[in-house]
């Protein structure tokens, strides 16, 4: 049974429950969604006040997704060092910040300048409750991973329709002030409840997950070919998802019903609005299913099967498409078997090199994500030269070969590591070197 950290007698807080630091973790995380997922709404709205193109207005997301990915070491390794509470104030700071210069740009170099502080609010709050999620529950890993990854995925989904409603009644210039300056002080406000992680000690892993008892440092991890095969894996499903999640909006006035009106369950809205909202409940549910999948099947086995599932609904969304509700389905079921491998692949890097280091570990495997977003210029070059097919063709590949991959070569590669570091499966797993590391709670 678990030890709980809430006691009446010891006067601790009752926040100090990992199970409520897992709770301020999700809303954070879904507090700070919005800078990502909602940007396809702003696009059209600025090009039409400034005329400045859409490929230059989208090259602000790839400086985004960038800065937000490849600084997350830095942010992974301050959380280890001082604790996850100064980190997420900062970037609370910062992503208010960003959304303010924003709704002021008046060129591409202050869309760009608000891209990359963006950026870094929205990574030290993403490394920062991913990676303490991961040291809070060495038990229950992948579920951890996924609930934390599901405020990222499906936080938008609430506040897409106002965002949506408010661009067209106030401009977009009101909504980014409005909805920087909420967020940002919404985030700042939950940050100072946050603690170091104490987890309960002796507490033991599914049977089909295996952990390391050695605690590997991110320049240890980086050496090893184990993580290049994970990092290749997560730039290739991250690829298709990335790349929607930029695109949708373009594709969807392309084939002319983005402000089709579609009623489902009672509910009118545009055919885009209405699918985007759709996406990103989808894309916050997968997290948690599939992580608490990986914790009971086995990390590769839900990977192959999901992945898979990504490669077939791209390969869907090109043939069906050009219908309105194939559109939706096949958008949909992207965002399904995508949204996981922010859940699976931190578990997985967690697994294999250690609790310890685990934030900054897992921030340096989540700079693939960064990596994947460098292809959303060459797919509008490939749209504009090959149509969008081509675009879904490629994705769908290199989602199937890394579905082959994680069956075929991570998992053998894997059981070798954890066999070296002398782990058996469903040992119990004691963290005393991270215990004694954790100090007082903040």
């Amino acid at each position: 049974m678990e030890r709980s950290n809430v006691s009446a007698r010891d006067g601790t807080a009752f926040w100090h429950h990992r199970w409520i630091q897992l709770t301020i973790g999700i809303v954070c995380m879904g507090l700070v969604a919005n800078l990502q997922y909602a940007w396809t709404l702003f696009v059209i709205p600025m090009d039409n006040a400034h005329h400045w193109g859409q490929a230059a207005i989208q090259t602000a997301f790839t400086i985004f997704i960038v800065t937000e990915t490849w600084l997350v070491p830095v942010e992974g390794w301050l959380v280890d060092k001082f604790g996850p509470r100064p980190v997420v104030i900062g970037g609370a700071v910062c992503a208010a910040l960003g959304w303010i210069i924003d709704a002021h740009a008046s060129s591409l170099a202050e869309l760009y300048a608000a891209a990359v502080i963006a950026g870094i609010g929205a990574g030290c709050v993403y490394g920062t409750c991913v990676g303490t999620a991961l040291k809070w529950f060495p038990d229950k890993r992948g579920l951890a991973a996924g609930l934390t990854a599901a405020g990222f995925g499906a936080g938008a989904a609430v506040t897409v329709i106002p965002i949506a409603n408010m661009i067209q009644r106030s401009g977009y210039e009101h909504t980014f002030m409005f909805f920087g300056i909420f967020q940002g002080v919404c985030i700042l406000l939950l940050a100072t409840f946050m603690t170091r992680p104490k987890p309960p000690v002796n507490v033991v892993a599914a049977k089909r997950v295996v952990a390391s008892k050695i605690d590997y440092t991110p320049g240890e991890m980086i050496r090893s070919p184990l993580f290049w095969v994970l990092y290749l894996m997560f730039v290739f499903v991250a690829a298709g998802g990335i790349i929607a999640t930029a695109q949708l909006g373009p594709i969807a006035r392309e084939y002319g019903f983005a402000k089709m009106p579609v009623n489902l369950l009672g509910v009118t809205l545009p055919l885009l609005t209405m699918t985007l909202s759709i996406d990103n409940l989808c894309n916050g549910f997968t997290r948690p299913l599939c992580g608490f999948l990986s914790d009971r099947i086995g990390r590769e086995n839900t990977m192959f099967m999901i992945f898979l599932g990504e490669g077939v609904a791209l390969l869907g969304l090109m043939q069906f498409g050009h219908n309105p509700y194939a559109f939706m389905f096949f958008a949909a079921a992207v965002f399904l078997c995508w949204g996981e491998i922010f859940s699976i692949f931190p578990a997985t890097c967690a697994d294999t090199f250690g609790s310890k280091y685990a934030a900054a570990n897992a921030g340096t495997l989540y700079t693939a994500k960064g990596t994947a977003s460098m292809l959303v210029p060459i797919a509008s070059v490939l749209s504009a030269n090959g149509g969008w097919g081509t675009v879904f063709i490629s994705a769908a590949v290199v989602s199937i070969a890394a579905a082959v991959s994680a069956k075929f070569i991570l998992a053998p590669m894997r059981k070798r590591w954890i066999e070296q570091s002398g782990a058996p499966a469903g040992a119990a797993i004691a963290e005393p070197r991270l215990q004694a590391s954790s100090g007082s709670p903040e």
